[in-house]
Protein backbone atom coordinates (compact mmCIF):
# COMPACT_ATOMS: atom_id res chain seq x y z
CA UNK A 1 0.00 0.00 0.00
CA UNK A 2 2.64 2.44 1.04
CA UNK A 3 4.67 1.57 -2.09
CA UNK A 4 1.60 2.03 -4.71
CA UNK A 5 1.07 5.14 -2.52
CA UNK A 6 4.70 6.50 -3.36
CA UNK A 7 4.32 5.94 -6.88
CA UNK A 8 1.48 7.86 -7.61
CA UNK A 9 3.05 10.67 -5.72
CA UNK A 10 5.77 10.22 -8.08
CA UNK A 11 4.21 9.98 -10.73
CA UNK A 12 1.81 12.88 -10.41
CA UNK A 13 4.86 14.95 -9.95
CA UNK A 14 6.41 13.43 -13.30
CA UNK A 15 3.28 14.67 -14.80
CA UNK A 16 3.04 18.05 -12.97
CA UNK A 17 6.67 18.74 -14.37
CA UNK A 18 6.46 17.40 -17.44
CA UNK A 19 3.73 20.02 -18.35
CA UNK A 20 5.79 23.21 -17.36
CA UNK A 21 3.68 24.10 -13.70
CA UNK A 22 5.26 25.89 -11.52
CA UNK A 23 4.25 26.96 -8.20
CA UNK A 24 4.27 31.19 -8.59
CA UNK A 25 7.04 31.58 -5.61
CA UNK A 26 7.90 34.65 -4.27
CA UNK A 27 7.42 38.11 -6.65
CA UNK A 28 10.12 40.63 -6.79
CA UNK A 29 9.00 43.73 -7.28
CA UNK A 30 10.52 46.79 -7.95
CA UNK A 31 9.53 48.67 -5.19
CA UNK A 32 9.58 47.95 -1.84
CA UNK A 33 7.28 50.53 -0.13
CA UNK A 34 3.73 50.83 -2.12
CA UNK A 35 1.16 53.54 -1.49
CA UNK A 36 -2.77 52.16 -2.52
CA UNK A 37 -4.74 55.41 -3.13
CA UNK A 38 -8.43 55.38 -3.94
CA UNK A 39 -8.99 52.10 -3.47
CA UNK A 40 -12.12 50.25 -2.32
CA UNK A 41 -11.45 48.38 0.84
CA UNK A 42 -11.75 44.86 -0.17
CA UNK A 43 -9.33 46.02 -3.18
CA UNK A 44 -7.21 47.17 -1.23
CA UNK A 45 -6.83 44.51 1.86
CA UNK A 46 -6.52 42.07 -1.01
CA UNK A 47 -4.22 43.90 -2.40
CA UNK A 48 -2.08 43.76 0.49
CA UNK A 49 -2.09 40.17 1.29
CA UNK A 50 -0.84 39.34 -2.33
CA UNK A 51 1.58 42.16 -2.07
CA UNK A 52 2.93 41.43 1.23
CA UNK A 53 2.28 37.31 1.30
CA UNK A 54 4.01 36.83 -2.19
CA UNK A 55 6.94 39.14 -1.50
CA UNK A 56 9.41 41.34 0.73
CA UNK A 57 7.35 44.70 -0.26
CA UNK A 58 4.79 46.17 2.40
CA UNK A 59 2.03 48.29 1.88
CA UNK A 60 2.49 51.72 3.31
CA UNK A 61 -0.47 54.11 4.36
CA UNK A 62 1.65 57.46 3.47
CA UNK A 63 2.00 58.01 -0.05
CA UNK A 64 5.20 60.12 1.00
CA UNK A 65 6.66 56.84 2.79
CA UNK A 66 6.24 54.92 -0.46
CA UNK A 67 8.46 53.98 -3.62
CA UNK A 68 5.52 53.74 -5.10
CA UNK A 69 1.92 54.59 -5.42
CA UNK A 70 -0.84 52.77 -7.14
CA UNK A 71 -3.61 54.62 -8.02
CA UNK A 72 -6.88 52.56 -8.38
CA UNK A 73 -10.79 53.02 -9.07
CA UNK A 74 -13.35 50.66 -10.04
CA UNK A 75 -16.84 50.50 -11.70
CA UNK A 76 -19.18 47.71 -12.00
CA UNK A 77 -22.55 48.07 -14.33
CA UNK A 78 -25.09 45.80 -15.64
CA UNK A 79 -26.37 45.06 -19.28
CA UNK A 80 -28.50 43.90 -21.16
CA UNK A 81 -27.60 40.33 -22.85
CA UNK A 82 -30.78 38.78 -23.97
CA UNK A 83 -34.31 39.68 -24.21
CA UNK A 84 -37.36 37.11 -24.48
CA UNK A 85 -40.09 36.92 -27.16
CA UNK A 86 -41.89 39.32 -24.67
CA UNK A 87 -39.33 41.74 -24.68
CA UNK A 88 -38.09 41.24 -21.00
CA UNK A 89 -35.00 40.55 -19.56
CA UNK A 90 -33.90 37.13 -19.40
CA UNK A 91 -29.78 37.48 -18.79
CA UNK A 92 -28.16 40.29 -17.69
CA UNK A 93 -23.97 40.79 -18.17
CA UNK A 94 -22.58 41.80 -15.03
CA UNK A 95 -19.50 44.34 -15.98
CA UNK A 96 -16.46 45.55 -13.80
CA UNK A 97 -13.93 47.37 -14.61
CA UNK A 98 -10.46 47.69 -12.41
CA UNK A 99 -8.37 51.53 -13.74
CA UNK A 100 -5.17 51.89 -12.17
CA UNK A 101 -1.95 53.58 -12.60
CA UNK A 102 1.38 52.60 -10.97
CA UNK A 103 3.84 56.09 -10.50
CA UNK A 104 7.04 56.66 -8.26
CA UNK A 105 7.14 58.95 -5.63
CA UNK A 106 8.99 61.82 -7.51
CA UNK A 107 5.69 61.37 -10.34
CA UNK A 108 7.60 59.50 -13.14
CA UNK A 109 4.70 56.87 -14.38
CA UNK A 110 5.94 53.37 -14.36
CA UNK A 111 2.54 51.93 -15.46
CA UNK A 112 0.31 53.84 -17.95
CA UNK A 113 -3.05 54.38 -16.96
CA UNK A 114 -4.89 50.59 -17.71
CA UNK A 115 -7.89 49.43 -17.29
CA UNK A 116 -8.87 45.52 -16.14
CA UNK A 117 -12.32 44.89 -17.70
CA UNK A 118 -14.04 41.56 -16.51
CA UNK A 119 -18.04 40.19 -17.14
CA UNK A 120 -19.93 37.72 -16.53
CA UNK A 121 -23.54 36.17 -17.83
CA UNK A 122 -26.03 36.21 -15.32
CA UNK A 123 -29.49 34.91 -15.67
CA UNK A 124 -32.36 36.51 -14.49
CA UNK A 125 -36.22 36.27 -13.31
CA UNK A 126 -38.30 39.07 -11.17
CA UNK A 127 -39.78 35.12 -9.36
CA UNK A 128 -36.11 35.17 -7.50
CA UNK A 129 -35.35 38.78 -7.75
CA UNK A 130 -33.52 38.63 -4.08
CA UNK A 131 -31.36 35.70 -4.87
CA UNK A 132 -30.52 37.61 -8.05
CA UNK A 133 -28.69 40.46 -6.32
CA UNK A 134 -26.78 38.29 -3.40
CA UNK A 135 -25.69 36.27 -6.90
CA UNK A 136 -24.65 39.53 -8.54
CA UNK A 137 -22.57 40.62 -5.33
CA UNK A 138 -21.41 36.80 -5.62
CA UNK A 139 -20.24 37.66 -9.66
CA UNK A 140 -18.84 41.00 -8.43
CA UNK A 141 -16.65 39.85 -5.47
CA UNK A 142 -15.21 36.87 -7.92
CA UNK A 143 -14.60 39.56 -10.41
CA UNK A 144 -13.34 41.91 -8.60
CA UNK A 145 -10.57 38.59 -6.51
CA UNK A 146 -9.80 38.01 -10.73
CA UNK A 147 -8.78 41.51 -11.49
CA UNK A 148 -6.76 42.25 -8.03
CA UNK A 149 -4.50 38.89 -9.00
CA UNK A 150 -4.42 40.02 -12.42
CA UNK A 151 -2.97 43.43 -11.49
CA UNK A 152 -0.58 41.84 -9.19
CA UNK A 153 0.75 39.71 -11.77
CA UNK A 154 0.85 43.12 -13.73
CA UNK A 155 2.89 44.93 -11.03
CA UNK A 156 5.63 42.15 -11.15
CA UNK A 157 6.49 43.43 -14.46
CA UNK A 158 7.93 46.87 -13.47
CA UNK A 159 11.85 46.22 -13.05
CA UNK A 160 13.14 49.74 -12.05
CA UNK A 161 11.60 52.85 -10.12
CA UNK A 162 13.77 55.04 -13.16
CA UNK A 163 12.76 53.59 -15.83
CA UNK A 164 14.06 55.37 -19.49
CA UNK A 165 10.78 56.16 -21.77
CA UNK A 166 10.99 53.12 -23.66
CA UNK A 167 11.25 50.91 -20.19
CA UNK A 168 7.45 52.41 -18.75
CA UNK A 169 5.28 49.84 -18.74
CA UNK A 170 2.76 50.75 -21.77
CA UNK A 171 -1.19 51.04 -20.90
CA UNK A 172 -3.46 47.75 -21.68
CA UNK A 173 -7.06 49.00 -22.37
CA UNK A 174 -9.91 46.45 -22.73
CA UNK A 175 -10.49 44.82 -26.06
CA UNK A 176 -7.08 46.48 -27.00
CA UNK A 177 -4.30 44.18 -28.29
CA UNK A 178 -1.70 43.43 -25.52
CA UNK A 179 1.54 44.94 -25.68
CA UNK A 180 4.30 42.07 -26.64
CA UNK A 181 6.19 40.49 -23.32
CA UNK A 182 9.05 42.13 -22.03
CA UNK A 183 12.14 39.93 -22.97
Amino acid sequence: MIRRSFLLLAGSALVLSACGFQLRGEQNYAFKRLAIVGAAAPVAARLTRMIEGGSDSVVVQSPSNADAVLHVSEARGFSTLTLNYLGVVEEYQVNYSLNYTLTAQDGSVLIRPSTIALNRAMTYSDQYSTAKVTESDLLFADMQNDAVDQLTRRLAVVKTLHPTPDQVVPGVAPRAPLPPPPL
